[in-house]
């Protein structure tokens, strides 16, 4: 039976119902980026949760989710260590760097900053998952060629504490070069994936570009807020019909895991109105799609 993916939000009364898990087997994690919302309560939370123990729901349904706060600073020790308490034995937690080192110091000068940072998180011990570099679109005030910003990149790079896995997302479509791809493969950092607006679509890319550049992939479903939010400001239901490009992304995503390769994906409430609905169909078209590949 095919999930009712734009059904309207469980009544108070109704208990949150139990989300698709990954197939079994498979390096996949699929979560949502954050987990502080209060219109998941009644669908994904209980309807009296309290936000303290969002975390704590939200770990019973997914495997991993991708922390938004440490975009905007870096967090306490008691901090991570609740984070590590209120999540079971297995789950996954990947995380923005923060803003200072991509956005207001953009790479420079920056070397401690990312040291307390990655010591801080490094207290998720087995926990910790990928740690993202986010950079936003940039002007040729900034960089003026895709080059620059390769150059201003690969010190960072050298410098990345051992054992601990990272991803670099960019925003700028005329940077996807093999210079900037043979780094990051360099030194085994991931090339993040992002649907979204100022990028090629998946098929494009994966078609012109070997994406793969460490033993994992991360995915961002990010879609176009402006235009989402001039839909709904609420985020407990599914408002934007994104079968067609759930599809395309289950067929890559077999793609890489038939070249064992990991695969952490995070949808945003922003790509279709509800995080874990848009999970729901993420499993829903897998299931039904058919396969010869994982």
């Amino acid at each position: 039976m095919e999930l009712d993916l734009f059904a309207d939000p469980p009544s108070a009364e109704r208990r949150p119902t139990p989300h698709p898990q990954p197939p079994q087997g498979l390096p996949l994690y699929i979560g949502t980026s954050s987990w502080s919302f209060d219109d998941w309560r009644g669908s994904l939370y209980p309807a009296d949760a309290k936000p303290a123990d969002y975390l704590t729901y939200y770990a019973q349904h997914f495997p991993v989710v991708e922390i938004d706060t440490t975009f905007y600073r870096i967090p306490t020790p008691s901090m991570v260590d609740a984070w590590y308490r209120r999540t079971p034995d297995g789950f996954r937690f990947a995380a923005k760097i923060p803003q200072v080192i991509t956005h207001e110091k953009v790479l420079r000068d920056c070397q401690a900053e990312l040291q307390q940072f990655t010591e801080a998180m490094s207290r998720l011990g087995e926990k910790l998952g990928p740690l993202l570099f986010q950079f936003p679109y940039f002007s040729k005030r900034h960089f003026a060629t895709p080059q620059a910003f390769v150059d201003r990149l690969a010190p960072v790079l050298e410098q990345l504490p051992a054992g601990l896995r990272f991803a670099v997302e960019i925003r700028n479509r005329w940077w996807m070069t093999r210079r900037f791809l043979d780094l990051l493969r360099a030194h085994r950092v991931a090339f993040a994936l992002i649907d979204h607006p100022w990028m090629p679509p998946v098929q494009e890319l994966v078609r012109q570009h070997d994406v793969i550049t460490a033993d994992f992939s991360y995915i961002r479903w990010l879609g176009d807020r402006r235009a989402m939010e001039a839909v709904t400001q609420r985020w407990d239901r599914l408002v934007a019909d994104r079968q067609q490009e759930t599809t395309a992304w289950v067929g890559v995503i077999r793609q890489f895991l038939a070249r064992q390769v990991a695969v952490y994906g995070f949808y945003n409430n922003h790509y279709a109105g509800h995080s874990p609905g848009s999970i729901a169909l993420f499993y829903d078209i897998w299931q039904r799609q058919p396969s010869t590949s994982p």
